[in-house]
Protein backbone atom coordinates (compact mmCIF):
# COMPACT_ATOMS: atom_id res chain seq x y z
CA UNK A 1 0.00 0.00 0.00
CA UNK A 2 2.85 2.37 0.86
CA UNK A 3 4.48 1.64 -2.49
CA UNK A 4 1.25 2.42 -4.32
CA UNK A 5 0.98 5.75 -2.50
CA UNK A 6 4.60 6.65 -3.36
CA UNK A 7 4.20 5.70 -7.01
CA UNK A 8 0.91 7.55 -7.28
CA UNK A 9 2.49 10.66 -5.76
CA UNK A 10 5.43 10.46 -8.14
CA UNK A 11 3.16 10.07 -11.16
CA UNK A 12 1.06 13.01 -10.03
CA UNK A 13 4.07 15.27 -9.53
CA UNK A 14 5.73 14.28 -12.80
CA UNK A 15 2.79 14.20 -15.17
CA UNK A 16 0.35 16.75 -13.84
CA UNK A 17 -1.46 18.43 -16.70
CA UNK A 18 -1.94 21.58 -14.68
CA UNK A 19 0.41 24.48 -13.92
CA UNK A 20 2.97 23.34 -16.52
CA UNK A 21 5.68 25.97 -16.95
CA UNK A 22 8.33 26.08 -19.62
CA UNK A 23 11.66 27.70 -18.79
CA UNK A 24 10.74 30.83 -20.74
CA UNK A 25 7.57 31.29 -18.68
CA UNK A 26 9.55 30.81 -15.47
CA UNK A 27 12.14 33.36 -16.56
CA UNK A 28 9.37 35.84 -17.35
CA UNK A 29 7.87 35.39 -13.88
CA UNK A 30 11.24 35.68 -12.15
CA UNK A 31 12.09 38.85 -14.04
CA UNK A 32 8.78 40.30 -12.90
CA UNK A 33 8.85 39.14 -9.27
CA UNK A 34 12.51 38.92 -8.24
CA UNK A 35 13.08 41.25 -5.28
CA UNK A 36 16.75 41.83 -6.12
CA UNK A 37 15.85 43.06 -9.60
CA UNK A 38 13.12 45.24 -8.15
CA UNK A 39 15.58 46.87 -5.75
CA UNK A 40 18.16 47.29 -8.52
CA UNK A 41 15.56 48.97 -10.73
CA UNK A 42 14.88 51.57 -8.04
CA UNK A 43 18.60 52.06 -7.53
CA UNK A 44 19.08 52.60 -11.28
CA UNK A 45 16.38 55.28 -11.32
CA UNK A 46 17.98 57.01 -8.33
CA UNK A 47 21.45 56.91 -9.90
CA UNK A 48 20.12 58.41 -13.12
CA UNK A 49 18.77 61.34 -11.15
CA UNK A 50 22.13 61.64 -9.41
CA UNK A 51 23.92 61.73 -12.76
CA UNK A 52 21.73 64.63 -13.85
CA UNK A 53 22.93 66.86 -11.03
CA UNK A 54 25.77 69.34 -11.43
CA UNK A 55 25.51 69.63 -15.21
CA UNK A 56 23.59 72.90 -15.41
CA UNK A 57 24.51 76.57 -14.94
CA UNK A 58 25.77 77.65 -11.55
CA UNK A 59 23.30 79.43 -9.31
CA UNK A 60 22.93 83.19 -9.96
CA UNK A 61 24.30 85.48 -7.25
CA UNK A 62 22.50 88.48 -5.77
CA UNK A 63 24.29 91.11 -3.70
CA UNK A 64 22.79 94.09 -1.85
CA UNK A 65 24.80 96.78 -0.10
CA UNK A 66 23.42 99.66 2.01
CA UNK A 67 26.17 102.06 3.08
CA UNK A 68 25.79 104.91 5.60
CA UNK A 69 27.58 108.08 4.67
CA UNK A 70 29.94 109.94 6.98
CA UNK A 71 29.60 112.84 7.44
CA UNK A 72 25.82 112.68 7.36
CA UNK A 73 25.42 115.41 4.77
CA UNK A 74 26.82 113.21 1.97
CA UNK A 75 23.84 110.79 2.36
CA UNK A 76 23.71 107.03 2.04
CA UNK A 77 24.50 104.70 -0.87
CA UNK A 78 22.64 101.61 -2.14
CA UNK A 79 24.30 98.97 -4.34
CA UNK A 80 22.52 96.06 -6.07
CA UNK A 81 24.38 93.41 -8.08
CA UNK A 82 22.96 90.35 -9.88
CA UNK A 83 25.47 88.09 -11.68
CA UNK A 84 25.44 84.77 -13.50
CA UNK A 85 28.67 82.85 -14.02
CA UNK A 86 29.09 80.06 -16.55
CA UNK A 87 31.76 77.78 -17.96
CA UNK A 88 32.86 77.80 -21.56
CA UNK A 89 29.69 76.92 -23.56
CA UNK A 90 30.97 73.61 -25.00
CA UNK A 91 31.46 72.29 -21.42
CA UNK A 92 27.70 71.95 -20.93
CA UNK A 93 27.36 69.90 -24.10
CA UNK A 94 30.06 67.48 -22.94
CA UNK A 95 28.51 67.26 -19.46
CA UNK A 96 25.18 66.26 -21.01
CA UNK A 97 26.82 63.67 -23.24
CA UNK A 98 28.70 62.18 -20.29
CA UNK A 99 25.49 62.03 -18.27
CA UNK A 100 23.69 60.17 -21.06
CA UNK A 101 26.57 57.71 -21.36
CA UNK A 102 26.61 57.18 -17.58
CA UNK A 103 22.89 56.47 -17.65
CA UNK A 104 23.42 53.90 -20.39
CA UNK A 105 26.14 52.32 -18.26
CA UNK A 106 23.75 52.05 -15.34
CA UNK A 107 21.24 50.28 -17.57
CA UNK A 108 23.97 47.93 -18.77
CA UNK A 109 24.92 47.15 -15.17
CA UNK A 110 21.27 46.38 -14.48
CA UNK A 111 21.15 44.13 -17.56
CA UNK A 112 24.28 42.36 -16.33
CA UNK A 113 22.69 41.67 -12.94
CA UNK A 114 19.45 40.57 -14.61
CA UNK A 115 21.29 38.15 -16.86
CA UNK A 116 23.07 36.71 -13.83
CA UNK A 117 19.80 36.15 -11.96
CA UNK A 118 18.07 34.67 -15.01
CA UNK A 119 21.10 32.44 -15.58
CA UNK A 120 20.84 31.10 -12.04
CA UNK A 121 17.13 30.52 -12.57
CA UNK A 122 17.73 28.73 -15.86
CA UNK A 123 20.27 26.41 -14.22
CA UNK A 124 17.82 25.60 -11.42
CA UNK A 125 15.24 24.72 -14.07
CA UNK A 126 17.82 22.50 -15.77
CA UNK A 127 18.38 20.64 -12.49
CA UNK A 128 14.61 20.30 -12.08
CA UNK A 129 14.24 18.86 -15.59
CA UNK A 130 16.94 16.31 -14.76
CA UNK A 131 15.23 15.58 -11.47
CA UNK A 132 11.80 15.24 -13.08
CA UNK A 133 13.11 12.99 -15.87
CA UNK A 134 14.89 10.74 -13.39
CA UNK A 135 11.78 10.72 -11.24
CA UNK A 136 9.73 9.54 -14.23
CA UNK A 137 12.30 6.82 -14.82
CA UNK A 138 12.12 5.75 -11.17
CA UNK A 139 8.35 5.39 -11.48
CA UNK A 140 8.98 2.59 -13.98
CA UNK A 141 11.67 1.06 -11.76
CA UNK A 142 9.48 1.14 -8.65
CA UNK A 143 6.62 -0.47 -10.58
CA UNK A 144 8.92 -3.17 -11.91
CA UNK A 145 10.51 -3.80 -8.51
CA UNK A 146 7.04 -3.90 -6.91
CA UNK A 147 5.92 -6.48 -9.46
CA UNK A 148 8.98 -8.66 -8.81
CA UNK A 149 8.65 -8.30 -5.02
CA UNK A 150 4.95 -9.26 -5.11
CA UNK A 151 5.68 -12.24 -7.34
CA UNK A 152 8.44 -13.55 -5.08
CA UNK A 153 6.37 -12.98 -1.97
CA UNK A 154 3.56 -15.04 -3.52
CA UNK A 155 6.05 -17.76 -4.45
CA UNK A 156 7.47 -17.74 -0.93
CA UNK A 157 4.01 -18.17 0.60
CA UNK A 158 3.44 -21.12 -1.72
CA UNK A 159 6.81 -22.60 -0.84
CA UNK A 160 8.11 -22.21 -4.39
CA UNK A 161 11.14 -20.12 -3.33
CA UNK A 162 13.22 -19.62 -0.23
CA UNK A 163 13.32 -16.67 2.15
CA UNK A 164 16.70 -15.49 0.84
CA UNK A 165 15.31 -14.93 -2.65
CA UNK A 166 12.20 -13.30 -1.25
CA UNK A 167 14.25 -10.96 0.95
CA UNK A 168 16.42 -10.11 -2.03
CA UNK A 169 13.35 -9.02 -4.03
CA UNK A 170 12.01 -6.97 -1.12
CA UNK A 171 15.39 -5.33 -0.56
CA UNK A 172 15.61 -4.44 -4.24
CA UNK A 173 12.22 -2.70 -3.96
CA UNK A 174 13.31 -0.92 -0.77
CA UNK A 175 16.48 0.44 -2.41
CA UNK A 176 14.67 1.79 -5.46
CA UNK A 177 11.90 3.25 -3.29
CA UNK A 178 14.54 5.00 -1.17
CA UNK A 179 16.08 6.51 -4.32
CA UNK A 180 12.66 7.87 -5.23
CA UNK A 181 12.15 9.40 -1.79
CA UNK A 182 15.60 11.07 -1.81
CA UNK A 183 14.89 12.38 -5.29
CA UNK A 184 11.62 13.90 -4.08
CA UNK A 185 13.49 15.68 -1.29
CA UNK A 186 15.96 17.11 -3.82
CA UNK A 187 13.08 18.21 -6.04
CA UNK A 188 11.41 20.07 -3.20
CA UNK A 189 14.70 21.80 -2.42
CA UNK A 190 15.05 22.94 -6.02
CA UNK A 191 11.46 24.20 -6.06
CA UNK A 192 12.20 26.19 -2.90
CA UNK A 193 15.23 27.76 -4.60
CA UNK A 194 13.07 28.58 -7.61
CA UNK A 195 10.45 30.18 -5.37
CA UNK A 196 13.18 32.29 -3.76
CA UNK A 197 14.26 33.54 -7.20
CA UNK A 198 10.59 34.33 -7.88
CA UNK A 199 10.22 36.64 -4.91
CA UNK A 200 8.81 33.91 -2.65
CA UNK A 201 6.02 32.87 -5.01
CA UNK A 202 5.87 29.11 -5.65
CA UNK A 203 6.27 27.90 -9.25
CA UNK A 204 5.24 24.39 -10.24
CA UNK A 205 7.79 23.19 -12.77
CA UNK A 206 7.18 19.72 -14.18
CA UNK A 207 9.05 19.71 -17.50
CA UNK A 208 11.01 16.54 -18.26
CA UNK A 209 12.58 17.55 -21.59
CA UNK A 210 15.07 20.27 -22.51
CA UNK A 211 14.27 22.88 -25.13
CA UNK A 212 17.66 24.53 -25.41
CA UNK A 213 18.36 26.68 -28.48
CA UNK A 214 20.70 25.39 -31.13
CA UNK A 215 24.19 26.85 -30.98
CA UNK A 216 25.63 27.67 -34.44
CA UNK A 217 28.66 25.60 -35.36
CA UNK A 218 30.47 28.66 -36.77
CA UNK A 219 31.90 30.27 -33.66
CA UNK A 220 33.12 33.48 -35.31
CA UNK A 221 29.66 34.46 -36.54
CA UNK A 222 28.07 33.48 -33.27
CA UNK A 223 30.64 35.51 -31.32
CA UNK A 224 29.70 38.70 -33.19
CA UNK A 225 26.17 38.36 -31.83
CA UNK A 226 27.38 37.39 -28.35
CA UNK A 227 29.70 40.38 -28.26
CA UNK A 228 26.83 42.76 -29.02
CA UNK A 229 24.73 41.25 -26.22
CA UNK A 230 27.42 41.26 -23.55
CA UNK A 231 26.64 43.99 -20.98
CA UNK A 232 30.22 44.03 -19.67
CA UNK A 233 31.79 44.71 -23.08
CA UNK A 234 29.16 47.32 -23.86
CA UNK A 235 29.80 48.89 -20.45
CA UNK A 236 33.51 49.13 -21.25
CA UNK A 237 32.77 50.71 -24.63
CA UNK A 238 30.69 53.32 -22.84
CA UNK A 239 33.48 53.86 -20.31
CA UNK A 240 35.99 54.51 -23.10
CA UNK A 241 33.56 56.97 -24.68
CA UNK A 242 32.97 58.68 -21.34
CA UNK A 243 36.68 59.13 -20.69
CA UNK A 244 37.14 60.57 -24.18
CA UNK A 245 34.28 62.99 -23.51
CA UNK A 246 35.83 63.77 -20.13
CA UNK A 247 39.06 64.67 -21.88
CA UNK A 248 37.21 67.17 -24.08
CA UNK A 249 35.31 68.45 -21.03
CA UNK A 250 38.56 69.07 -19.17
CA UNK A 251 39.85 71.07 -22.13
CA UNK A 252 36.66 73.12 -22.10
CA UNK A 253 36.93 73.61 -18.32
CA UNK A 254 40.48 74.88 -18.79
CA UNK A 255 39.19 77.74 -20.91
CA UNK A 256 38.23 81.03 -19.24
CA UNK A 257 35.06 81.05 -17.14
CA UNK A 258 32.83 84.05 -17.68
CA UNK A 259 30.20 85.90 -15.76
CA UNK A 260 27.75 88.64 -16.60
CA UNK A 261 25.03 90.51 -14.76
CA UNK A 262 23.38 93.73 -13.73
CA UNK A 263 24.68 96.33 -11.27
CA UNK A 264 22.97 99.36 -9.75
CA UNK A 265 24.48 102.06 -7.50
CA UNK A 266 22.45 104.84 -5.91
CA UNK A 267 23.79 107.78 -3.95
CA UNK A 268 22.41 111.25 -3.06
CA UNK A 269 21.43 112.85 -6.34
CA UNK A 270 23.17 110.10 -8.34
CA UNK A 271 22.10 106.75 -9.86
CA UNK A 272 24.41 104.49 -11.82
CA UNK A 273 23.28 101.20 -13.41
CA UNK A 274 24.44 98.88 -16.17
CA UNK A 275 25.85 95.47 -17.02
CA UNK A 276 28.90 93.68 -15.64
CA UNK A 277 31.18 91.34 -17.57
CA UNK A 278 34.16 89.37 -16.40
CA UNK A 279 36.18 86.20 -16.85
CA UNK A 280 38.64 84.05 -14.95
CA UNK A 281 42.20 83.46 -16.04
CA UNK A 282 42.94 79.67 -16.12
CA UNK A 283 46.39 79.47 -14.61
CA UNK A 284 46.58 76.83 -11.84
CA UNK A 285 43.20 75.34 -10.90
CA UNK A 286 42.92 72.74 -13.72
CA UNK A 287 46.60 71.98 -14.13
CA UNK A 288 47.27 68.43 -15.46
CA UNK A 289 43.54 67.56 -15.77
CA UNK A 290 43.80 67.19 -19.55
CA UNK A 291 46.93 65.03 -19.29
CA UNK A 292 45.19 62.90 -16.67
CA UNK A 293 42.15 62.39 -18.91
CA UNK A 294 44.35 61.36 -21.84
CA UNK A 295 46.21 58.86 -19.67
CA UNK A 296 42.90 57.45 -18.41
CA UNK A 297 41.60 57.12 -21.96
CA UNK A 298 44.64 55.14 -23.08
CA UNK A 299 44.45 52.90 -20.00
CA UNK A 300 40.73 52.18 -20.42
CA UNK A 301 41.16 51.33 -24.10
CA UNK A 302 43.77 48.79 -23.05
CA UNK A 303 41.46 47.32 -20.41
CA UNK A 304 38.57 47.09 -22.88
CA UNK A 305 40.75 45.29 -25.43
CA UNK A 306 41.97 42.86 -22.75
CA UNK A 307 38.43 42.09 -21.55
CA UNK A 308 37.25 41.50 -25.09
CA UNK A 309 40.16 39.12 -25.75
CA UNK A 310 39.46 37.19 -22.54
CA UNK A 311 35.75 37.05 -23.34
CA UNK A 312 36.51 35.75 -26.84
CA UNK A 313 38.71 32.88 -25.63
CA UNK A 314 36.43 32.06 -22.70
CA UNK A 315 33.43 31.75 -25.00
CA UNK A 316 35.41 29.77 -27.54
CA UNK A 317 36.23 27.21 -24.86
CA UNK A 318 32.61 27.08 -23.72
CA UNK A 319 31.36 26.88 -27.31
CA UNK A 320 33.70 23.99 -28.14
CA UNK A 321 32.67 22.18 -24.96
CA UNK A 322 28.95 22.64 -25.63
CA UNK A 323 29.23 21.39 -29.22
CA UNK A 324 31.26 18.36 -28.09
CA UNK A 325 28.86 17.52 -25.25
CA UNK A 326 25.88 17.77 -27.59
CA UNK A 327 27.52 15.42 -30.11
CA UNK A 328 28.55 12.95 -27.39
CA UNK A 329 25.01 13.02 -26.00
CA UNK A 330 23.48 12.27 -29.41
CA UNK A 331 25.87 9.36 -29.99
CA UNK A 332 25.25 7.94 -26.51
CA UNK A 333 21.50 8.22 -26.93
CA UNK A 334 21.56 6.28 -30.22
CA UNK A 335 23.75 3.51 -28.80
CA UNK A 336 21.72 3.11 -25.61
CA UNK A 337 18.54 2.51 -27.60
CA UNK A 338 20.07 -0.62 -29.06
CA UNK A 339 21.01 -2.09 -25.69
CA UNK A 340 17.63 -2.25 -23.95
CA UNK A 341 17.42 -5.80 -22.57
CA UNK A 342 14.69 -5.19 -20.00
CA UNK A 343 12.04 -7.31 -21.77
CA UNK A 344 14.50 -10.13 -22.47
CA UNK A 345 15.65 -10.14 -18.83
CA UNK A 346 12.08 -10.19 -17.55
CA UNK A 347 11.24 -13.08 -19.88
CA UNK A 348 14.36 -14.99 -18.84
CA UNK A 349 13.55 -14.50 -15.14
CA UNK A 350 9.95 -15.63 -15.61
CA UNK A 351 11.02 -18.76 -17.45
CA UNK A 352 13.67 -19.54 -14.83
CA UNK A 353 16.59 -19.16 -17.22
CA UNK A 354 18.37 -16.71 -14.89
CA UNK A 355 18.33 -16.17 -11.14
CA UNK A 356 16.93 -13.13 -9.38
CA UNK A 357 20.48 -12.07 -8.54
CA UNK A 358 21.47 -12.21 -12.21
CA UNK A 359 18.30 -10.36 -13.18
CA UNK A 360 18.93 -7.47 -10.74
CA UNK A 361 22.61 -7.35 -11.64
CA UNK A 362 22.01 -7.29 -15.42
CA UNK A 363 19.18 -4.78 -15.10
CA UNK A 364 21.44 -2.46 -13.11
CA UNK A 365 23.67 -2.08 -16.19
CA UNK A 366 20.78 -0.69 -18.18
CA UNK A 367 19.68 1.50 -15.28
CA UNK A 368 23.20 2.90 -14.98
CA UNK A 369 23.13 3.64 -18.69
CA UNK A 370 19.88 5.59 -18.34
CA UNK A 371 21.26 7.47 -15.32
CA UNK A 372 24.41 8.37 -17.23
CA UNK A 373 22.34 9.51 -20.21
CA UNK A 374 20.27 11.83 -18.02
CA UNK A 375 23.43 13.25 -16.44
CA UNK A 376 24.94 13.76 -19.89
CA UNK A 377 21.77 15.58 -20.97
CA UNK A 378 22.02 17.81 -17.91
CA UNK A 379 25.68 18.68 -18.52
CA UNK A 380 25.18 19.32 -22.23
CA UNK A 381 22.15 21.53 -21.72
CA UNK A 382 23.80 23.44 -18.88
CA UNK A 383 26.73 24.15 -21.18
CA UNK A 384 24.31 25.40 -23.84
CA UNK A 385 22.47 27.47 -21.23
CA UNK A 386 25.72 29.21 -20.34
CA UNK A 387 26.05 30.26 -23.95
CA UNK A 388 22.39 31.05 -24.60
CA UNK A 389 22.48 33.97 -22.17
CA UNK A 390 24.34 35.92 -24.88
CA UNK A 391 21.82 35.15 -27.63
Amino acid sequence: MKAIIIVTGMITSCFSLFAQNSIDVVLFEVEKNNTTLSALRKQVDAQKLGNSTGIYLQNPEFEFNYLWGNPDDIGNRTDITVTQSFDFPSAYSYKKQITNARNEQIELEYQKQKKSILRQTRLICMDLIYNNALQAELVKRVNNAQMIADAYNAKFEKGETNIIENNKAQLNLLNIRNEAEVLEINRNTLLSELALMNGGSVIQFNDITYLSPEIPIDFEQWFLLAEQNNPLLNWLKQEVEIIQKQEKLNIAMSLPKMYTGYMSEKAVGQHFQGITLGFSIPLWENKNTVKYAKAQSAAMQGIAADKKLNFYHQLKIQHTRAISLRQTLNDYHKMLKGYDNTLLLEKSLTQGEISLTDYIFELSFYYNGIDNLLKAELEANKAIAELSQYL
